[in-house]
């Protein structure tokens, strides 16, 4: 390089260098605080869950949100079904395990689930047999959840945090179904996940999250608002209920009034006082013109109330709602009621698919549950009892107008059995119209064709022969 192409060289503006940072990708493993900016930071996931907990302890308003949809849900129980009777006893025997003892611990863990927002079940399998146990594991003890990198929807290992001796597991979320819905770098991951399989369900979490939310998080500034509120209107009830004895003393210089200052003290109950026209004695109560704070206490209430979707009468603030308003005013609530017992319905018969999953795996027996009766069915009780009356009386009158709409040609009578179908499903019976118009189509010429074989008359002239001209 000669002179001037080094003087050129140093007068040439200068440029950063450009480019950008290739981090180790810890084999496609998504990081909880790094790449998914929809979850919460750890401390702010565990202090959501140790808040959560705390309310549902201590707050009655807060036990009850959770408590009440828990009892439309599960107050009546839950079976958990499968036509195949062999099938039926594996789950049977599953539910009954008296480690599973799924009748008493279902309860405990739909309520966690929703104080939590998450919960993971450790599955321990017998290999001789096939019995599956469930344990449990605190989702406090969760450090991370590693997400499939080709789909960060789907969850696939649970790490857990260090024990005092610096060791942590790794189990592998269970999948119903082979390891080849993966791809080969997700099945490789998965592969280092070997202390175990579990469940791990989530509420309250969006798609491009991973980690579940507890119900109560929006609502617990809330919550302890209202606590705080209704604390302070307890002190100041104390205040108002409170008085004191106020003497005056007619045309008495400085030094008498401090005189009988020491000498008067407060009258017992039922006492006898004497004194004469120049001292008067009074009864004070406080007046610190504070109004009435019932409406402040209902605005909280139903600020609480209407997050959770459950309506105020249900807390014991009736206002103006009447058993014909009460009623529409529950809607909403079943149905966000039903949305959890579907996410709980789901999670069950998840479960129900594994216990038989495993134990075909373990007696060589193939399961194929696209077949009717393999089938898991888990079934809710209905969550209140059906006013039928009404809809009685609605199906009565569809049924005549169904049947006369037919009779003068105006609708077919598919559209009528479809109508009258839609108003049977209000009372919880389904009805497929093709194959009910199919049966009645069917059952009435069955009954025709018998009609004309028992009526003596029918009989009588077809027996008779023909006139002869």
């Amino acid at each position: 390089m000669g002179f001037f192409d080094k003087i050129k060289e140093f007068f040439m503006p200068l440029r950063e260098a450009a480019g950008s940072t290739v981090e180790d990708d810890e084999e496609g493993w998504r990081r909880l605080t790094g790449d998914s900016a929809r979850d919460l930071e750890p401390i702010t996931q565990r202090r959501a869950r140790e808040i959560s907990a705390w309310l549902w302890q201590a707050n009655l308003l807060a036990n009850r949100i959770i408590e009440l949809p828990l009892a439309f849900l599960l107050a009546d129980g839950v079976k958990l079904t499968v036509p195949d009777e062999e099938a039926q006893l594996t789950l049977t025997r599953f539910w009954n395990d008296p480690i599973n003892c799924l009748d008493l611990k279902l309860e405990k863990k739909v309520r966690e689930l929703a104080i939590f927002g998450e919960q993971c079940w450790p599955a321990f399998v017998n290999e001789v047999s096939g019995h599956v146990r469930l344990g449990y594991l605190d989702p406090a003890l969760i450090e991370t959840v590693v997400v499939d990198p080709d789909n960060p929807e789907q969850p696939v290992g649970i790490v857990t945090v260090k024990d005092k001796k610096g060791i942590s597991r790794r189990y592998r979320i269970i999948i119903n179904g082979d390891e080849e819905v993966f791809s080969r770098r997700t099945q490789g991951i998965r592969e280092s996940f070997s202390d175990g399989e579990c469940f791990y369900f989530v509420v309250n979490s969006l798609s491009s999250g991973v980690r579940g939310r507890p119900d109560l998080l929006a609502s617990a500034d809330w919550l302890d608002a209202y606590e705080d509120f209704q604390f302070g209107e307890i002190d100041r009830i104390k205040y108002l209920r409170a008085f004191m004895w106020d003497v005056t003393l007619n045309g008495a210089n400085d030094e008498a009034v401090k005189a009988r200052a020491k000498e008067i003290t407060p009258p017992g109950p039922n006492s006898v006082r004497v004194h004469n026209d120049s001292e008067v004695w009074a009864a004070v109560t406080p007046d610190i013109s504070a109004a009435d704070t019932s409406e402040s206490a209902r605005m909280l209430r139903n600020h609480v109330l209407g997050g959770a979707t459950l309506p105020e009468h249900w807390f014991g603030g009736g206002g103006d709602v009447n058993r014909s308003t009460g009623e529409s005013m529950g809607d909403p609530a079943f149905k966000i009621m039903s949305m959890r017992q579907r996410v709980i319905k789901h999670i069950l018969e998840e479960v129900g698919r594994y216990v038989l999953r495993q134990q075909a795996l373990a007696t060589g027996k193939a399961i194929d549950f696209g077949l009717p009766e393999m089938q898991v069915n888990a079934t809710f009780p209905e969550m209140i009892a059906r006013d039928t009356t009404k809809y009685a009386a609605s199906l009565q009158q569809v049924v005549t107008a169904a049947s006369l709409a037919v009779d003068r040609k105006f609708i077919a009578s598919k559209l009528a059995v479809q109508i009258i179908a839609t108003v049977a499903g209000q009372l919880g019976i389904d009805i497929d119209p093709d194959e009910a118009l199919a049966e009645a189509t069917a059952e009435a010429g069955q009954k025709a064709e018998a009609d004309v074989f028992t009526d003596p008359l029918a009989n009588d002239v077809a027996s008779e022969p023909p006139e002869q001209p």
